[in-house]
């Protein structure tokens, strides 16, 4: 595992995300425990390898999820993004 130097501001800031994560991906990681315990050794991979990583793959998602919405400077530009513009064809 990578170790990264961070100040001690960002060491508290990571120790806070950190129990923000914990608590929003509770219940994929109590699915995941559950996942593999209901398999024997013969079934760990192929459809249950799909299904694990759809359940690490959703605890990714949702730390990102938590450490952008800490984002100030996200939330104040998103009102100023400009829209999109739809067109039948391309240009």
């Amino acid at each position: 595992m990578m170790q990264h130097h961070l100040t001690q501001e960002q060491e508290q800031e990571a120790k806070r995300l950190e129990a923000k994560i914990r608590l929003a991906v509770e219940h994929e990681i109590a699915a995941l425990a559950r996942l593999l315990v209901s398999r024997s050794d013969e079934e760990l991979f192929g459809q249950t390898e799909f299904q694990v990583r759809d359940l690490v793959l959703r605890i990714g998602a949702k730390a990102y999820q938590e450490h952008l919405s800490e984002k100030k400077r996200l939330r104040r530009s998103l009102g100023s993004l400009s829209h999109l513009r739809t067109s039948s064809g391309v240009s």
